[in-house]
């Protein structure tokens, strides 16, 4: 098992995943690199299907062991990769060192066990106590997420989706992971109770000091939680940097793109500025850069051979070969 210290940190080195379906290779995540620093968010951006969950399943080892296929990479923690370890050595590290708050509540949760019982279940899990302790911890973390602990012995149908959030939230926490994975963990929730959510996951994080992997389409929730930004498209992350990097000075198109489909409150636009087209078939990758077909600036240079990782004038990362031309055309 892995040992746990403040330094602990995430490192993602060129992962590459594929699913097969009907004997066709789908391509999911294709040389994904990034760095995750102790007590730090970095929030995995991009559209549906673009390889976000992806990732984060093969961080926690839960891929589906028939149709996916891990081709080449490493996920390392403290130097250890944790794809190189034992089924039993990474059953021990799931909810202790890292942990992860699923897309939806309502398929998260047991509906015939009770909520209490399957927090407590995670913490009998890593911790050699009495069913007592653990009755009193799973309490504990159900009034940490602020849900009466009288409501322990209630079913997961006796919540609203805001409290099954919760509760999900609290069983991902039960045993303050260093390494908290959280999908898409509001877009189930009014606006409202999305930010008591997301509030309170920055509290609990800050209190741990976590670190978080965040996955979203919602570049508001990146605003207001992350540190760090990677956004991905077609499986392959296309441009990272802090997040005042990439708000500041989006430099890909596609990362203009999403900016430019959010509607201003202080311009007066008759229409929105969406991205044209859809994204890639995942089992027939365009050659080159995958976004050139819906591109406004794609040259034939975008068409063919590997798009390298370059440095923009403030320092982060960015893969596009027509830097000038797309800083002309910047956000509308």
């Amino acid at each position: 098992m892995i040992e746990k210290n403040r330094k602990i940190f995430l490192s993602v080195k060129d992962l590459v995943v594929e699913y097969t379906s009907d004997g066709q290779k789908i391509q999911a995540v294709n040389g994904v690199s990034f760095d995750l620093e102790k007590g730090r968010t970095i929030g995995l951006v991009g559209e549906t299907g673009a390889g976000k969950t992806t990732i984060a399943k093969t961080i926690l080892r839960i891929l589906p062991d028939r149709a996916a296929h891990v081709r080449s990479g490493q996920v390392l923690v403290e130097g250890t990769d944790l794809l190189t370890l034992s089924e039993e050595e990474m059953r021990k590290n799931r909810g202790n060192l890292i942990s992860m708050v699923f897309q939806d509540p309502m398929t998260a949760l047991n509906p015939t066990m009770r909520v209490g019982e399957q927090i407590k279940e995670v913490i009998m899990h890593h911790n050699d106590i009495s069913q007592e302790e653990g009755e009193k911890r799973a309490g504990e973390m159900l009034e940490m997420v602020g849900i009466p602990a009288s409501r322990y012995k209630e079913y997961p149908h006796q919540f609203s989706g805001g409290m099954k959030q919760r509760v999900v939230i609290a069983i991902a926490l039960a045993c303050t992971p260093d390494i908290l994975l959280a999908d898409e963990p509001t877009t189930a929730l009014d606006v409202t109770i999305q930010a008591q959510v997301l509030d309170m996951i920055n509290d609990l994080k800050k209190k741990n000091n976590t670190s978080m992997v965040l996955i979203t389409h919602d570049l508001g929730v990146v605003a207001s939680v992350c540190d760090d930004v990677a956004v991905v498209y077609a499986g392959r992350i296309v441009e990272q940097g802090t997040k005042d990097q990439i708000f500041d000075h989006p430099s890909h198109p596609y990362t203009i793109g999403l900016f430019n489909a959010i509607p201003s409150m202080n311009v007066d636009e008759e229409y929105l500025h969406p991205i044209d087209g859809l994204p890639p078939d995942p089992s027939n990758l365009p050659k080159g850069c995958a976004f050139h077909p819906r591109c406004p600036y794609a040259t034939e240079a975008c068409r063919q051979g590997e798009i390298p990782e370059v440095k923009t004038p403030d320092g982060h990362k960015c893969r596009c070969v027509n830097l000038d031309k797309v800083k002309e055309g910047g956000i509308h």
